[in-house]
């Protein structure tokens, strides 16, 4: 009874379950309608936010390879550990739109070619000193240097000059773009003191939290600031342990070791939401795992191979047995339908024909290498496995081979001509077409090089009409999904899994797990 009581006050903390509803199921397990009004007290009291205590997070995704630095920050640990100590100028709001952090408004001119963002009053660094518009400015330029290695460079270009107008940021564009406040949410840009051109690796930010211990790839640990200008970081302490094997951050999450996880596994979701001390989160959203080639490199620079491996994949079987329904079909374009200007392209299907034609046709001779590993997403080697037996039967033979998860995002991904990876989606098409399609993008991670993909997305930026506007994103979908080097199965649902000892989850329509990575910071300790 006690597992079953604790279960349902969980659900009030988090706001799930309404008191009548609690009194009647307490009184039913045998509870006095005196006992079950006085837990029900208890429990709604912990769902006002609750000051102190220890959030522990078990994250996948870190490697001893990662850096503070958040300009090169490629993965789920490194995103949320920068999220403690640092804010862009501008976030997405958890139900859509945008909400202020470093800025505290923004505005364009009449044809969104110049952007005024007015930099918060009052707030300081976690070393003290104020935040001015300089150190706004001093950011981007580090951003948007030639020689930077950014992941945020794609989305910085079109930008014809940047100055500092008293308190207010100012950028002036090549030509028009709607959407530029959204590209201010992306996680790479940071504002640091000088724009981290002193030292990057500071962990020095406007966030509610400061770092006080960091084994990279192992654990961090931050403590909550007292000068904090805005209403996040509830917890004295937020812990994140990095676990990147499956079955051990489950288990952790099961015994109580850390109070959240993220990328719970499909396979084990069902089975694992069944403890009744743990609640899974599901938010279906722009995330993809996908499989890329470099399209500038042998042998995947010839359209006919990439075509054949395109075909010769199952998307509806990596939907059923990676995702195990947690997620819907990809069409070989990172965008989908909850994108605002989305239109859908027609489904590419398995067709074992077309790819052992485009496979004889491309001339090539022998097996194809394949890289994985379980840090690129979860079950990806077993997403591997399915894609080589759905190869061989269009007579393609694929060579896999499992790297070391430690050192994945740095030495394969980015590097390798053809491996497994994960993207955790955009806010908007430009965003993600920015940062990771346009030729001159630094995460161009499948070397697509595509004239007419750039001519249209620079047009894309300065057309306000929005029929137009669409028309265009759709036909750099398609080069995308004919030309490029992406193979998109499958789209995953967000799956994390929360403990009752925290309660406040907040529902994110919006940007990755873990609430867009602040859970632990919108959270706070009720047991």
């Amino acid at each position: 009874m006690k597992d079953q009581l604790d279960f349902y006050a969980s659900r009030v903390m988090a706001g799930r379950m309404k008191r009548r509803e609690f009194i009647g199921r307490a009184t039913a397990l045998g509870l006095t309608t005196t006992l079950a009004t006085g837990l029900y007290t208890n429990s709604a009291r912990a769902a006002t936010p609750q000051k102190g205590g220890t959030i522990k997070v078990g994250i996948q995704g870190g490697a001893s390879s990662d850096s503070l630095d958040p300009a090169v920050a490629a993965n789920a640990t490194a995103t949320s550990v920068s999220r403690l100590w640092g804010e862009p100028l501008v976030e997405l709001h958890p139900q859509g739109g945008l909400e202020g952090k470093v800025a505290e408004s923004w505005e364009s001119s009449p044809d969104a070619k110049v952007w005024r963002f007015k930099v918060r009053q009052g707030i300081t660094f976690s070393n003290g000193k104020s935040v001015t518009a300089e150190d706004v400015l001093a950011t981007m330029e580090r951003h948007s240097g030639e020689d930077t290695k950014s992941g945020a460079l794609g989305i910085m270009r079109g930008i014809a000059g940047m100055s500092v107008d008293g308190d207010t940021f100012v950028v002036e564009l090549e030509q028009p773009n709607a959407d530029l406040p959204y590209l201010m949410t992306d996680y790479h840009l940071i504002i640091q003191p000088n724009g981290g051109k002193d030292d990057p690796t500071a962990a020095i930010g406007t966030g509610p939290y400061v770092l006080q211990e960091v084994d990279m790839g192992v654990r961090f640990v931050a403590s909550k600031r007292d000068d904090y200008w805005g209403d996040i970081g509830h917890a004295d302490t937020i812990e994140f342990i990095v676990i990147n094997d499956d079955t051990a951050r489950m288990a952790a999450l099961q015994s109580g070791q850390v109070d959240m996880v993220n990328r719970v596994p499909p396979r084990t979701a069902g089975l694992v939401g069944r403890a009744p001390n743990i609640e899974i989160k599901t938010t279906a959203g722009p995330g993809h795992y996908v499989f890329i080639m470099h399209c500038n490199t042998a042998p995947f620079d010839n359209k006919d191979l990439r075509l054949a491996l395109k075909y010769a994949i199952n998307r509806e079987e990596m939907v059923e047995k990676i995702l195990f329904g947690y997620g819907s079909v990809g069409n070989d374009t990172p965008i989908n339908s909850s994108y605002p200007l989305y239109t859908a392209l027609e489904q590419r299907t398995y067709d074992p024909d077309k790819a052992k034609f485009h496979f004889e046709k491309s001339g090539h001779d022998g097996p194809v290498l394949l890289r994985t590993s379980d840090n690129s997403f979860p079950s990806a080697p077993d997403a591997a496995a399915l894609f080589q037996q759905s190869a061989a039967a269009a007579g393609i033979t694929l060579d896999i081979k499992r790297e070391p998860n430690d050192g994945y995002w740095s030495e394969v991904w980015n590097a390798q001509p053809f491996c497994t990876s994960y993207w955790g989606g955009r806010p908007t098409q430009d965003s993600m077409f920015s940062t990771a399609y346009l030729s001159s993008a630094d995460w161009n991670d499948t070397r697509f090089f595509n004239d007419r993909f750039d001519e249209l997305l620079f047009a894309a930026r300065a057309e306000l009409d929005e029929a137009k506007r669409t028309a265009m994103y759709a036909e750099m979908s398609m080069l995308v999904h004919d030309e490029g080097g992406l193979i998109c199965p499958m789209f995953n649902d967000f799956v994390d899994g929360v403990g009752n000892r925290v309660a406040g989850w907040e529902e994110a329509k919006v940007g990755f797990e873990l609430n867009n990575f602040y859970a632990p910071m919108k959270m706070w300790v009720a047991a």
